[in-house]
């Protein structure tokens, strides 16, 4: 379905690498380029499927022909539900039944090249470890990070805005992450590191690290990475509000 050879993962850390790659790929599909996917989710179509790939890439399609087919497949017809609920209920339950999918695919490829015990074990609690992708495009994820870590976020980057700007009138400034290189003490990069470890990218759900530049939506205050969201450092100095594509995309439905 993805156009290229067949792809199949025989050790635990490739059929975890696989995952990734999947997961990625719906995280955007369902994120960052959620307006793409509605419109390709047309209910006049036939059953349609979200597919992600170990590439980060995702695609709406029809099912595969063959029976069986070579892989588990996504839920069908999500297309066909699209009119008939809130958009943000709808994407829910297409994060749901993506959640399920990727972790049949990583258990189908478990079964078929003989994962024991231990192994099936090493694998969930390697994918346990990161946020389903219902949590991500539900903001459960960041809901579940402690009060301390949400306050300390907007004190420490406050206090850095202040310091930097303390000759210029004090304006409402986008909420970004300083980079490793713009710290001034290693000991106030740990300290941030520590504050910060149990922040997750509202796009591709991955942990807070200071030597990645990171900014917070004004509106939903989720935070993101830079990168995920085609936001630059320099960019972001003369955002005023940022809002994320989720929030940017929002309107009302009939």
């Amino acid at each position: 379905m993805d156009g290229g050879a067949p792809y199949n993962p025989r050790t635990v850390e490739e059929v975890f690498r696989d995952f990734k790659g999947r997961r990625a790929g719906l995280i955007k599909a369902l994120t960052t380029d959620v307006e793409e996917f509605y419109q390709q989710c047309d209910p006049e179509k036939e059953n349609l499927c979200l597919y992600g790939f170990p590439s980060e890439q995702w695609e709406v399609n029809l099912p595969a022909e063959e029976v069986p087919p070579e892989l588990p497949e996504p839920a069908l017809g999500i297309n066909f539900a699209r009119d008939g609920m809130q958009e943000k209920d709808w994407l829910s339950l297409v994060a749901v039944h993506s959640d399920v999918w990727l972790l049949s695919v990583a258990f189908y490829f478990g079964a078929r090249f003989g994962f024991d015990k231990t192994d099936r074990k090493r694998l969930f609690n390697m994918i346990n470890d990161l946020p389903t992708i219902f949590e991500v495009v539900t903001g459960t994820a960041k809901k579940q990070v402690k009060d301390k870590s949400s306050v300390s976020n907007h004190s420490s980057n406050k206090s850095k805005s202040n310091s930097k700007r303390s000759s210029e009138p004090q304006i409402k400034t986008t909420k970004a992450v300083q980079s490793k290189d713009e710290e001034e003490e290693g000991g106030l990069e740990e300290e941030e590191e520590e504050e910060h470890g149990e922040t997750l990218c509202g796009a591709c759900g991955e942990n807070y690290a200071s030597d990645e530049f990171w900014i917070c939506c004004d509106i939903c205050e989720k935070w993101f990475h830079g990168k995920c969201v085609k936001i630059t450092p320099a960019r972001a100095e003369h955002i005023k509000q940022y809002k994320c594509p989720s929030c940017s995309n929002k309107r009302i439905r009939p």
